[in-house]
């Protein structure tokens, strides 16, 4: 398997992928990282790096496997909120941590999940799809763990396409979706913030408006094809009745949650994962019971979704 890296002059969340071909098992000129793949093409765990201290083509190194591998792990990276912002600013530019949530005494970049404060993340969903410019990856680590459960599951939507029939495919290309959070986040924002979140790409949340994306979103950077929607976002198809939009989105659904389809990550305190949040879509197992659960998450500025060419 082939990793290519970005241009050296840029670094930035939306920085194009040259085509020089590197071996997966040494992804810089000086650099070897010892790749453990969970797949052929989806997830895996990058040993040997230290973020706090990574040099530049380690940076673009570790970006580029993103970008190969749509999940990675890195373990014994025991870092603190600042480090964890400074890394994500090396790996492209940052959102607020959330659009309308309220994290409390952390930096504005961070978003906290805390399991005694609602921070659950129990259905399968595809981070702040709700906006017109999604999230193009996440950084999450974890702060506090129960003594066991919390994994975190991730499905990769890209094979999840790719593995459609092709009349299903030729079919949800010309669809486009409904993305809300209101159902979410809408009273939270209305009752808890006063109407008054955070500043997303530039501009104070003050509602929630639906958006529209394709149901079938192409890569900005490998130009593949990815299913685009999600149960915790996705409220309806576009111009189609409500029996045909649940049929439809109850179907693909399905298909993106198979098995093979899914990598598992038991985490580890000193854990930090990345994830293509273009691509890709996540479930974090609420099996815990009464224990806490505390996870810090950064997100990646990303762009606005396109579909393919042909589609309506």
């Amino acid at each position: 398997m082939t990793i290519s890296l970005p241009d050296s002059s840029r670094t930035g969340a939306q920085a194009p992928l040259d085509s020089t071909p590197i071996d997966s098992a040494t992804v810089a000129s000086g650099v070897e990282f010892d790749i453990d793949e969970f797949g052929p093409r989806f997830g895996a765990e990058i040993r040997g790096v230290d973020v706090a201290s990574a040099s530049d083509d380690e940076i673009r190194a570790i970006r580029a496997a993103l970008i190969e591998y749509k999940v990675i792990v890195l373990r014994d990276q025991h870092l603190d909120d600042a480090s964890h912002v400074e890394f994500g600013r090396r790996v492209g530019d940052l959102t607020a941590g959330h659009p309308v949530w309220n994290s409390g005494d952390v930096p504005a970049e961070v978003y906290s999940l805390d399991s005694t404060d609602n921070g659950f993340a129990d259905v399968w969903h595809t981070d702040v799809t709700f906006m017109p410019r999604p999230p193009m990856g996440s950084i999450l680590r974890p702060v506090v763990l129960p003594r066991n459960g919390g994994d975190t599951n991730w499905a990769d939507a890209e094979l999840a396409y790719e593995s459609l029939s092709a009349p299903v495919q030729r079919l949800v290309e010309d669809l486009s979706a409904v993305h809300d959070g209101n159902r979410e986040f809408g009273y939270y924002l209305k009752q808890r913030r006063g109407g008054r979140g955070n500043v997303w790409d530039g501009k104070e949340v003050t509602e929630l408006v639906p958006v529209t994306h394709p149901v079938v979103r192409v890569h900005p950077e490998t130009g593949r094809k990815s299913l685009f929607v999600n149960p915790g976002f996705t409220s309806h198809i576009e111009g189609v009745s409500d029996a045909e939009s649940r049929g439809i989105l109850d179907l693909l659904y399905a298909h993106l949650t198979k098995p093979e389809h899914i990598v598992r990550h038991r985490w580890r305190l000193g854990d930090l994962v990345l994830w293509d949040n273009r691509n890709t879509l996540h479930y974090a197992n609420r099996d815990y019971g009464d224990n806490r659960r505390v996870m810090h998450r950064i997100t990646l500025r990303g762009d606005e979704p396109v579909g393919p060419p042909s589609a309506g």
